[in-house]
């Protein structure tokens, strides 16, 4: 909660910025340009209300795309400046665009000139830029009085480990706290510097939950990377961020080590919990719902036509309903139109190429994927996504989770009707190990661009062919 209201006080700096710059902008410009004021007089309110929320909406989109809102720690105050350029031209450009359509509607634009785009421009830079400083000093300071603290734990008591921890205790203003150490060779209760042992490596896990941690810092010397990647498997399907303090950095910079995430250190993240934001979930949830919606109004015709045809095909059910695996490994029903014969369970588990369970009719709707539309249903009861790994039997699930390394983090997201691995050509009888690499590639990168990327690349593939079931 505290973290969704400073994400939301910085969504205020701003939008506070942004309308002030742009707002003085027209009535400098006014003032100093008589042509142009006498056009913009003729303005009425309803053109202004109505171009301020164009304008709010697209540097909005802009800003949320270039991770601007993410409130990373140790961030460099120049990148982000370069960033909050990058995203004031693109929504600048993106509202000119949407002002000059705004006759194709029977409304009349606002009037724009050099003179307002480049001050208009420049102010909204400065502003952001000055506000932005601000809300971080602010922050800062809340940080330094327990507010918007991560309580963090260390893996390893050898000196890469103590390496992280007095980076840590040197800046404050990062709003770190670190909790306790994880290590097989130091005792369980020793202090380190002052910092207890909370157990060995064995109950990470456990540690994680009783302390309430918020990320989890590896800081191992002389591990293979398997030993590494089994401390990892400890701790991933736990609600923390994972960052890895490999220990080659500390002989290559022999401690003097450069800016990373936590300042001061070379951070490598292992894992992204991007959703575990209530702000981006909000923003997943929106986009499936708006999605979902569309999709089952404007479909709703097509599918009528498609229960109709399969009724008229073959006795039995219009709709094929199976238990799948989803969010957090909880099973969930499945909608689909049915395109096997009624036998097939009792048959086979797995769908093959050629499959003779499948219908002529169904052959056709799992070609161009329209079996699938029912799952819009799934989407709007909140049990899928539009977006994310394709869900699996419970039988496949247990197997795959033996013999597949890492397979259950796909659940750590709702199950999708389209995923990275499906659009990138893994669907239907190909290799588990590739699908889970890709869908773990997805669930570590999530992001609301990401998602709009694979729905058009979805879109585009069965309209041209490409993406093909069976």
């Amino acid at each position: 909660m505290v973290r969704t209201l400073l994400i939301l006080a910085l969504l205020a700096c701003d939008s506070l910025a942004l309308n002030t710059a742009f707002l003085a902008a027209f009535l400098w410009t006014a003032r100093s340009d008589a042509e142009f004021a006498v056009v913009l007089a003729a303005v009425g309110p309803a053109t202004w209300l109505t171009s301020l929320l164009f304008l709010n909406i697209s540097m909005a989109v802009a800003f949320i795309g270039s991770s601007l809102y993410s409130l990373r720690r140790g961030v460099s105050r120049v990148d982000e400046f370069f960033k909050i350029i990058v995203a004031v031209s693109l929504g600048t450009f993106a509202t000119l665009i949407i002002n000059a359509m705004q006759p194709q509607f029977g409304r009349d634009p606002l009037p724009w000139s050099e003179g307002v785009l480049v001050s208009g421009w420049v102010g909204a830079v400065t502003g952001v830029t000055a506000l932005r400083l601000a809300h971080r000093s602010a922050l800062t300071a809340l940080r330094q009085r327990g507010i918007d603290v991560r309580r963090v734990i260390i893996v390893g008591t050898r000196d890469p480990g103590r390496v992280v921890l007095n980076t840590i205790r040197r800046q404050p203003e990062m709003g770190y706290h670190v909790v306790g150490f994880i290590s097989n060779s130091t005792p369980v209760g020793t202090l380190v510097e002052g910092v207890p042992v909370l157990g060995k490596p064995a109950a990470l896990g456990r540690v994680i939950r009783a302390a309430r941690a918020d990320e989890v810092i590896i800081a191992v010397s002389g591990r293979t990377p398997a030993e590494v990647l089994d401390l990892v498997a400890l701790a991933e399907d736990e609600s923390v961020e994972i960052k890895l303090y490999p220990d080659a950095f500390q002989l290559i910079t022999n401690n003097d080590v450069s800016i990373g995430d936590v300042s001061g250190l070379p951070l490598i993240g292992i894992r992204n919990v991007a959703l575990d934001s209530p702000v981006n979930r909000a923003l997943k949830r929106s986009l499936d719902l708006m999605v979902a919606t569309l999709v089952l109004t404007l479909g709703s015709p097509v599918m009528l036509l498609i229960a109709l045809l399969i009724k008229l095909e073959s006795h039995g059910p219009v709709f094929f309903v199976q238990e799948r695996v989803g969010l957090d490994g909880k099973p969930f029903p499945t909608f689909k139109f049915r395109t096997m014969r009624v036998d097939a369970p009792q048959i086979g588990n797995w769908t093959t190429k050629d499959d003779p369970r499948v219908t002529a009719l169904g052959r056709f709707l799992r070609r161009y994927s329209l079996d699938e539309l029912p799952q819009f249903i799934n989407v709007v009861r909140g049990e899928m996504s539009v977006v994310g790994p394709r869900p699996e039997q419970p039988v496949w699930v247990e197997r795959f989770s033996q013999s597949i390394p890492r397979y259950m983090r796909r659940h750590k997201q709702k199950a999708g009707i389209t995923g990275w691995a499906q659009v990138n050509g893994l669907r239907g009888d190909t290799s588990i190990e590739e699908r889970t690499r890709y869908d773990l590639y997805y669930v570590e990168n999530w992001s609301l661009l990401f998602d709009i990327k694979i729905i058009i690349k979805t879109i585009v593939d069965i309209l041209t062919g490409k993406n093909r079931g069976y």
